[in-house]
């Protein structure tokens, strides 16, 4: 294992600014505005952690991080900041990567279970009202006391759809469910469907372990989530990713107490996408994990534009503090200068105000905790260059990466077990035989009769057992197996 318990950020002239390892799991920011040097510097930190042992998930948002797989390339800009800060040991060098994607084209699919996800991340990914959200843990409920396992996107869909057309049966035991809210939230899975989100949620199911090894040489192992394309597909869907991962983590890995170093490290970049139009219920939620997630070990670094991006009470939890450049080019961008310049604890040789917004590319105010777990005076630094590859791989780097991985196959072929779909498939089969064999006994009269009679008990329950099946594959079955009589 390496010994090694300092994370080198910077410098200048004058001073060295490190994280000490131990406080690796109070959390951190990294702040500024585009084009100032945020990602870089989440690349150094996340070189840094993996170098102290550490393992690393981090979400690459342009695809620049990839190039964490490869050496860096030498440079009289890397040759200068490296003389300048006063580094001896830089060696150029790739760190491990494992390269992921909820597509499964840049990496290893990335799935959950509807169940593992649970009502209220669902809820909020649809941006479902109080009273559809309570519809979606109804459904959760049914389908638990009926031992119905919610595992992808298409029992979702069924449940939903059995759960509307029993709504009456259920009111008694488990509230009113409205159908029109059933019905808005299926059309909202309709447009979360055209975003991919079948993608996501299925089996197998990745395991919290394969984001959490140490590699052969002692380094913490990089898990890069390319969501280059979800990002733009639905940036909603991919803020609930990161905060189902958080959860998992919080519910699943055991208390380790004050560590050396941390368990497990996350960095979130576009960080203000947790919080945008979030319901208040989740927002807690997500300031409790953070509080409470560093007993178990876990570090959580946020990556923003500015420290407003982030709710105050989740903000006052983060010990590590970087804050590139901000522009200050309206009343609204001074102010948040200002309320910045404030967080920070003084330096009385630092104009830290008029300082934040003359930065250059790569340069940062940094503050630390100390041994103490105190913040220290904010120091004006140069951020230290990596020293994997600054840019993205190319396909065939990436490729030949992934040709390597020890998850290779793992993951790549959807497992469809019996869940909810097609327990519900089952229930309508048995239901449209009951009724093809009461047509066949009551036949006899009913061509006796005169007229077309009323629609009988059997044919009723035969269409609400086509409807109940959620899919239009469930639906061609019934109607293949009960054509005539429907007719």
């Amino acid at each position: 294992m390496n010994d090694i318990n300092e994370l080198l950020i910077g410098g200048n002239p004058s001073k060295q600014v490190s994280l000490n390892g131990r406080m690796g799991n109070r959390h951190g920011l990294i702040a500024g505005a585009t084009g100032t040097g945020k990602t870089v510097t989440l690349q150094v930190l996340a070189e840094g952690f993996s170098k102290m042992g550490v393992p690393v998930f981090l979400a690459d948002i342009k695809g620049d991080l990839s190039g964490l797989a490869k050496a860096g390339r030498p440079h009289p800009k890397v040759d200068q900041r490296i003389e300048a800060i006063g580094i001896t040991d830089y060696h150029s060098q790739p760190s491990p990567v494992v390269f992921w994607d909820v597509f499964g084209d840049k990496g290893h699919p990335v799935r959950t279970t509807v169940s593992d996800m649970g009502p209220l991340l669902l809820s909020s990914l649809l941006e479902l009202n109080d009273t559809q959200t309570g519809v979606m843990y109804s459904c959760f409920k049914v389908a638990d006391d009926n031992g119905w396992l919610l595992l992808d996107f298409k029992d979702l869909r069924a449940m939903l759809s059995w759960l509307a057309d029993n709504a009456s049966e259920l009111g008694s035991e488990y509230g009113n469910i409205p159908r029109n809210s059933v019905s808005a939230i299926q059309r909202d899975l309709l447009i979360l469907e055209e975003q991919g989100i079948e993608h996501f949620l299925g089996e197998p199911a990745i395991s919290l372990e394969d984001l959490m090894h140490v590699d052969f040489s002692g380094k913490g192992v990089i898990s890069v989530l390319d969501v280059t394309r979800l990002i733009q597909k639905s940036p909603r869907l991919y803020a609930t990713l990161l905060l189902w991962l958080l959860s998992e983590l919080f519910e699943n890995l055991p208390e380790v107490g004050d560590a050396v170093k941390p368990k497990f490290v996350l960095f979130f970049d576009e960080a203000h996408l947790l919080f945008d139009d979030s319901p208040e219920a989740l927002v807690d939620k997500i300031e409790q994990v953070v509080r409470l997630i560093r007993s178990k070990g876990v570090g959580v670094y946020f990556v923003s534009q500015s420290p407003l991006d982030i709710p105050e009470n989740v903000l006052g939890q983060l010990g590590l503090r970087i804050q590139h450049a901000l522009r200050a080019f309206t009343p609204k961008d001074q102010k948040a200068v200002k309320t910045v310049a404030q967080t920070f604890r003084p330096n009385p040789d630092l104009d830290i105000l008029s300082s934040i917004t003359q930065l250059g590319i790569g340069e940062a105010l940094v503050s630390v905790l100390d041994n103490k777990g105190s913040p220290t005076p904010v120091e004006k630094v140069l951020i230290r260059p990596p020293e994997s590859r600054i840019g993205p791989l190319t396909d065939d780097e990436r490729a030949e990466i992934l040709a390597r991985s020890p998850y290779k196959g793992r993951y790549d072929q959807i497992v469809d077990r019996e869940s909810a779909y097609e327990l519900l498939k089952i229930r309508a089969e048995k239901v449209s035989q009951q009724a093809e064999a009461a047509a066949q006994e009551s036949a006899p009269q009913a061509a006796r009769t005169r007229g077309r009679p009323r629609q009988s008990a059997v044919e009723a329950m035969v269409k609400s057992a086509a409807r109940s099946i959620g899919s239009q594959l469930g639906r061609r079955f019934i109607r293949g197996l009960l054509g005539s009589l429907l007719k």
